[in-house]
């Protein structure tokens, strides 16, 4: 890979696609708040439905959660609690194994009812499918990516060198693209296709993920619709 385009893939590109992802979500909400929504087909056939979207957020949930902290945490707050290079790398893999089998079947499970369901399918738009296959092939990708790092389980330097170019991308220091010419293939497919699902966020319905209901979590008590004493009165 030519140093400009490697430096325009992982330095520049990272921007963009935070940009169209802010920018456009906003827009999209601003403007077309009839298409905000997560498009379920539950009413369809709920068949495969629960139980693989129960697995799928659940997954992907523990899975964005464990990248935001693995990649952005500095390592000086993993040495001051006691948690070497190397004992982080090993935490990884195996969290990240657990989490993306979880993920990986719910997500299969999803992606096997909109494709082989002629109802769900019919009514599904090609970036519906667009989507969950991207999301797949990331899924896999990352997968992919537990051998190489449990190959490097003792020095720990994948976790250092991948947390490293995260960190100097959301603290826009101009070397960041540097970080990642020596790794793996398969982890700079990784990063591209994982930007690439920030690019295409706004176009898509997981927009919805803004949506959520994190609100009822601490709500106080019952919401009352009616009391049973109501009585109506007559309009004048």
């Amino acid at each position: 890979m030519g140093d400009w385009f490697h430096i325009l893939v992982f330095g520049y590109y990272p921007y963009l696609a935070a940009t169209v992802f802010l920018a456009g979500s906003l827009i999209r909400f601003d403007r077309e708040q009839y298409t905000w929504r997560s498009g379920s087909s539950q009413l369809l056939r709920r068949r495969q439905l629960m139980m693989g979207s129960v697995l799928f957020h659940v997954g992907i949930l523990l899975l964005f959660f464990g990248h935001f902290v693995g990649l952005l945490t500095p390592q000086e707050i993993y040495y001051a609690v006691g948690l070497t290079s190397s004992a982080k790398q090993v935490l990884a893999v195996v969290a990240g194994g657990l989490f993306g089998a979880v993920c990986f079947v719910g997500l299969t499970m999803l992606l096997h009812r909109r494709l082989f369901d002629p109802r769900i399918r019919k009514t599904s738009s090609a970036m519906d499918i667009a989507i969950l296959v991207i999301l797949w092939l990331q899924l896999v990708l990352g997968m992919v990516t537990l051998p190489f790092s449990w190959a490097h389980r003792e020095t720990g330097d994948i976790m250092v060198t991948l947390s490293l170019w995260a960190q100097k991308i959301v603290t826009f220091q101009s070397d960041a693209a540097l970080h990642v010419v020596d790794v793996s293939w398969v982890y700079k497919a990784h990063i591209v296709l994982g930007l690439t699902i920030f690019l295409i966020f706004p176009f898509s319905r997981l927009v919805h993920i803004w949506s959520a209901p994190v609100g009822y979590l601490g709500r106080r008590g019952y919401q009352v619709v009616r009391s049973r004493d109501h009585k109506r009165t007559a309009s004048p």
